[in-house]
């Protein structure tokens, strides 16, 4: 299901940093990304496509240097492709809708699902379900 535009497209589109990560399965550095620490409750959503991938309450601090979730909204906004790149054997998770890089999914995570979902901050924006005044 992936979205129709051209890489050029998406490259006019998106900043540098989120191109190179989303649209060329690059990782920005651990430990930079601004929602790393974000504490609110809400939704984070592809930066590409604005396709919901997670909800805040399956959000955890793993210490890996990158915003980490045990579960996805549901299984149909990310797919799972196979990576072994770097030497090693992983499983990538991109968006279902456009196919943006968005990290890794390791099964180590601490919840009951089991899984690590660590994912890149640049690939995702946040919608916070805060009620404004």
């Amino acid at each position: 299901m992936s979205d129709e535009k051209t890489q050029q497209q998406w490259q006019a589109e998106l900043d540098p940093e989120t191109f190179r990560v989303c649209r060329q399965g690059g990782t920005e550095a651990p430990f930079s990304g601004s929602l790393l620490h974000n504490r609110q409750s809400g939704y984070y959503h592809c930066a590409c496509c604005h396709q919901p991938l997670f909800y805040s309450d399956a959000k955890f601090d793993s210490a890996c240097g990158w915003p980490s979730f045990d579960k996805p909204i549901s299984e149909q906004s990310v797919q799972y492709i196979e990576d072994f790149s770097h030497g090693m054997h992983r499983i990538e998770v991109r968006c279902n809708h456009c196919s943006a890089h968005l990290g890794h999914v390791f099964e180590d995570g601490p919840t009951e699902t089991g899984q690590r979902y660590c994912i890149n901050s640049v690939s995702m924006s946040f919608e916070s379900d805060q009620t404004k005044d």
